[in-house]
Parts: structure tokens; C-alpha cells; sequence
């Protein structure tokens, strides 16, 4: 019998480590480096005692600015970032599921709660993996359950938690702050209505912002009439009774004049009216400021239509689905070294690069001569300014080379009475018009695109439930990629919602979305989407493409789904 247990107990501890393990795998695969790109060291402010809690909460950074160390069960040592307590019980103290196992919240309201039978008992929000019944946590016994692993009545904590060696200086940091974790009213939330803003920057393509804005408000006024969570006739638990069911309202802030004056704009409309986040947008050159507005103001920006996101590891309150042309940087990098790689006799091909000056395919010009530059490939760069003809621009390049295009439409289409300079022709197909981007017969049989997507024949179950909710609704079909993306940010806001029950913490919506969102079936335009503690792209991968058969009309892929 005590050998069976001894094993029961074995098993467990496994599996409870197998668990840590793949929370430290998540944030290490969070920090790798993708081809080409190179990240300078984040700049981390010294440990103060004003910071000192976060500092260990968020960092494993003790106030001395040693690495808190922690032991867990197994005798597991875990030091630094490893050890902070942020990994699981995550950036808003509301805790996390590891496989079976729920992390308890940890903030001061959820410890220091009176004792109660079930959930339905407390006034505070609702939050998997509450403890309801057993006695208040006070300052001294905080202490204890962080180095003794005890809880509040002297009964061991389940062994995912590890026991650390802290002095009174740190520990009344760490609990202080865990007591400034507790914002009791959430921004842009009141008892009838949930505030959401979408913002439009002034070089938005207005063709884009028409189809974004149909969707978005069809979508609100849907929701306000078939509210999903509605509260049920018979209310069965507090669960159940607190469900969304507010009114979501929907804030348009249209920014203007230079991106240097958005900042202050955005300050305006977030004091005349809180919102609780930021749903989709539209962008065009320059998505920075808003980025970073949002980041300042802890305001989660959920899914944005921007070409040219900010690609960044050390911010929290953005989510995007794609790097867009940073993705489509990284796909056509690793093709042409892919592709040179395998011409052992020959030179190393000369790439030719051609944007417009200030578009977004500047940007992906730029991240994709730095991925190649690490490799001694030469690239030379044309930038075309207004009024210079796409014919100028391809002087001198001869059939060997290869030749990248980061032009709209209108170039693109320009280039049909002009014979392709290069048998070898990549193209960005989030710029070009993706399926339908006007290339001409003869330039299609030489040029491939970058393709940030599902191809269309994957993608088509998944986004018809959309361009069928279009149809009902009739909203025109202007812009279907980004009217499909828009559609789905605002499926997974109401279904994360939904979730959240009544815990309206800004924090906690960001990491429910993280949860959630790689069981989500319908995605639209991309094949998966997954979100681990420290990304900000939901989508990781895309293809490169090709013009098949005897019209050149069809996209198949030149190979399989890249993730570079």
C-alpha cells in the first residue's frame, strides 16, 4: 500500500513538473530570435523600493537586484526569470490553468476573502480556480505560504508551487504588491455598458475603413440585440448570474495631421471617454504611436489592421494577428537563402528591392536586406518617390538576379507592358492584392508571392460563416481580408468575455485571449492562431506561392507552410 501511494505521489510530481516545464518552454520559444531579426538588450530599470514587489512578481529580480531563487518540489531550483511569480499566477495576480491543474488567484481580495461555501457566497469577481472555502490569508501567513508552501489553515499547497527563500524587505514588497494589483473599477466598464474604441489613423485606406467600420458597427448593434451570456431566466450559481450582459458601445477615434500629434489626440479621447480596450483599427504607415500610446496607458489593443505592427518582446497591451510585411520579410528571406543554398557553383544572387518611398514596403525592404545581409548577400534598393515610373526602376537588373517588389496595385498593374527583367520575382502579396493582385500572364509565370495567409482553398470553411454573416447582413465585400479579420477579433472578444464572467480587469483580458484562443476553430484567413505569455502575433507562419495552371489565375503553394 505505502508503495503504491509512494508511486501515486511520483506520478503526480511529474506531471506537476512535466507542467512547470512547458510554462519555461513557452517563455523561452516567446524570446527566440526569428531570422534576421536582432533585438537590443532591453533596458531594465534598477530595483527600487518603490518597485521592489514588481520587480520580484514580474522579473525574479530580488531588491539587492540578485536573482530570486525558489525551490521547487523534486528539488527543481529555479532562479531569475524562471522563478517569477508571473508565470503562473500570471501579469494580472488572476492566475492561469496548467493541464489539469487551475492556479488560484493571488491578489489581495481573492487572499484575504472570508471564509464561504461556494463563489455564489463572495462579493468579488468570479475567477476559475478562486478558493472559497477556508480562512483569510493575513501578511504573516502570505509569508509562510510563500516560503513554507503552507496555505492560510497550515495545509501544504499543491506541489506546482515552489517555496521561496525570502527576507522581510522582499516579502513586504512582494505582498505590497500584490495588494496594489487589485484595481476594484476597471476603466470603461460600468453595470449596463462595456466601452470599446477603435482607432483610424489619417493615412488609412479609405476603401479598408469603409468595410472595417461596417463590420465593427453591425457587429455592436448584433450584440446589443442578441447579447451573448445573456442572464437566463433561472439563475443557477453566481456564474451564471453575473455572465456578460452588458451594452457594448463603440468609440470611432479618427486621429489627424502628423503621427507626432497622435499621442496628445489619443490622451483627448481616452479622458473624455474611458474605454476598457481597443477593438481592431486601421493603419497605415506608421502604426508606432498608437502602439505606444496603448502600452503607456495599459489599454489593451486587441487585433489592429496594420501592415507594419511593432514588433517588440518587452511590450504587454498589443495583440496582432500577422507581422505583415515583417512576416513577409522573413518568408522571402529564408526562400532565397533556401533556394541559394543550393547552387553550391554558382555566385550568391544579387537581390534588387523596389518600394515606394514611406510605404509600408520600406519597412519590409528594410528587414529583409538586414536578414540577408548576415548572410554576404548583396541587395541594392530602389525607392521609387511620387511620380517615378516602376520602368525607371528596373534598369540594369539582368536575368540572374532576383528581383523583390513591395508595390500597391496600381504599380503592379503599371509593370503588365514591361517584360520581367528576372526569371526570378518575389512579390509581397499583402501589398500586391493577394488573389487579386493585377500582375499580367507574363510577369505571373516568373514571380512568386509572399503569403501571410491560409491559401484560398484551406481557408474557405472557415472564413464563409463570415462572408455569409456579410451576405445576411448585407455588407458590401470591399475589403474581404481585412472585413474577415475584423469579424474575427470581435468573435474573439465576445467569446473571451464570455469567459471573464465579471472580472473586468484589463491584465486578464489580454492572458483569457492567450488561453483561449488557440481552441478557437473558426480563424478565418489563417490555418492557426496561438497566443503563449509574452507574444504578440497570433500567426506565425505563411507560404510562399505560385501562378498555376494554363491561365495563371490559381495560387498553390512553392512548397510548405513556412514559420522562419
Amino acid at each position: 500500500m505505502d508503495r503504491a501511494r509512494a508511486s501515486r505521489r511520483a506520478i503526480a510530481r511529474a506531471r506537476s513538473l512535466a507542467a512547470l516545464v512547458l510554462v519555461q518552454c513557452a517563455l523561452l520559444a516567446a524570446s527566440m530570435v526569428p531570422v534576421g531579426k536582432t533585438n537590443a538588450a532591453p533596458s531594465t530599470p534598477p530595483v527600487t523600493p518603490a518597485n521592489a514587489g514588481e520587480a520580484i512578481f514580474q522579473k525574479g529580480v530580488l531588491g539587492s537586484g540578485e536573482q530570486l531563487e525558489a525551490m521547487h518540489d523534486g528539488g527543481v531550483n529555479l532562479r531569475g526569470a524562471a522563478a517569477a511569480c508571473m508565470n503562473c499566477h500570471r501579469r494580472s495576480g488572476l492566475g492561469s490553468r496548467e493541464g489539469n491543474n487551475n492556479i488560484p488567484p493571488i491578489t489581495d481580495r481573492y487572499l484575504v476573502h472570508p471564509r464561504a461555501d461556494s463563489p455564489d457566497d463572495l462579493d468579488i469577481p468570479y475567477i476559475p480556480g478562486m478558493r472559497t472555502n477556508r480562512e483569510p490569508y493575513t501578511d504573516a501567513t502570505i509569508a509562510r505560504a510563500i516560503r513554507d508552501g503552507l496555505d492560510s489553515e497550515g495545509k501544504p499547497l499543491s506541489n506546482l508551487m515552489p517555496q521561496y527563500a525570502l527576507n522581510d524587505t522582499d516579502m513586504a514588497a512582494l505582498i505590497g504588491y500584490l495588494k496594489r494589483l487589485d484595481r476594484r473599477a476597471s476603466t470603461g466598464v460600468t453595470d449596463t455598458v462595456l466601452h470599446f474604441a477603435t482607432i483610424i489613423t489619417p493615412d488609412a485606406d479609405p476603401v479598408k475603413r469603409r468595410g472595417m467600420l461596417d463590420v465593427l458597427k453591425q457587429y455592436f448593434d448584433d450584440k446589443n440585440v442578441f447579447p451573448l451570456g445573456a442572464t437566463p431566466p433561472l439563475r443557477s450559481s453566481r456564474k451564471m448570474m453575473f455572465m456578460v450582459n452588458r451594452r457594448w458601445e463603440l468609440h470611432v477615434w479618427e486621429l489627424s495631421g502628423p503621427p507626432s500629434t497622435w499621442h496628445e489626440q489619443l490622451k483627448r479621447y481616452l479622458a473624455e471617454q474611458p474605454v476598457f480596450a481597443v477593438l481592431s483599427g486601421l493603419g497605415g504607415k506608421n502604426w508606432a504611436p498608437i502602439h505606444d500610446f496603448c502600452e503607456q496607458e495599459a489599454v489593451p489593443c486587441l487585433f489592429p489592421n496594420v501592415e507594419v505592427p511593432v514588433e517588440t518582446d518587452q511590450d504587454f497591451y498589443s495583440v496582432y494577428f500577422s507581422k505583415g510585411v515583417l512576416l513577409e520579410a522573413a518568408l522571402l528571406a529564408r526562400r532565397i537563402l533556401d533556394e541559394g543554398s543550393g547552387k553550391l557553383t554558382q555566385a550568391k544572387p544579387k537581390v534588387w528591392q523596389v518600394y515606394r518611398t514611406g510605404d509600408s514596403g520600406e519597412r519590409g525592404a528594410e528587414a529583409l536586406a538586414a536578414a540577408l545581409k548576415g548572410h554576404g548577400i548583396a541587395v541594392s534598393s530602389r525607392a521609387l518617390a511620387p511620380g517615378d515610373s516602376v520602368a525607371h526602376s528596373l534598369r540594369g537588373i539582368s536575368r540572374g538576379d532576383v528581383l523583390v517588389l513591395w508595390l500597391r496595385p496600381p504599380d503592379v498593374e503599371a509593370l503588365g507592358h514591361l517584360p520581367p527583367p528576372s526569371d526570378t520575382v518575389f512579390m509581397s502579396g499583402l501589398l500586391g492584392g493577394l488573389d487579386s493582385t493585377p500582375l499580367s500572364a507574363s510577369w505571373r509565370g516568373v514571380t512568386r508571392l509572399a503569403y501571410p495567409f491560409d491559401l484560398p482553398d484551406g481557408r474557405r470553411v472557415r472564413v464563409d460563416y463570415a462572408f455569409g454573416w456579410f451576405s445576411i447582413r448585407k455588407i458590401p465585400m470591399v475589403a474581404p481580408q481585412v472585413q474577415a479579420d475584423t469579424y474575427l477579433a470581435c468573435g474573439l472578444l465576445a467569446e473571451t468575455l464570455s469567459h471573464m464572467v465579471d472580472a473586468f480587469e484589463r491584465d486578464y483580458l489580454i492572458e483569457r485571449i492567450q488561453d483561449m484562443l488557440e481552441r478557437r476553430i473558426l480563424t478565418g484567413y489563417y490555418p492557426r492562431l496561438t497566443l503563449a505569455p509574452g507574444q504578440r502575433f497570433a500567426s506565425k507562419g505563411g507560404y510562399i506561392v505560385r501562378f498555376a495552371g494554363p491561365d495563371r489565375v490559381r495560387l498553390v503553394a512553392d512548397g510548405g507552410w513556412m514559420v522562419p
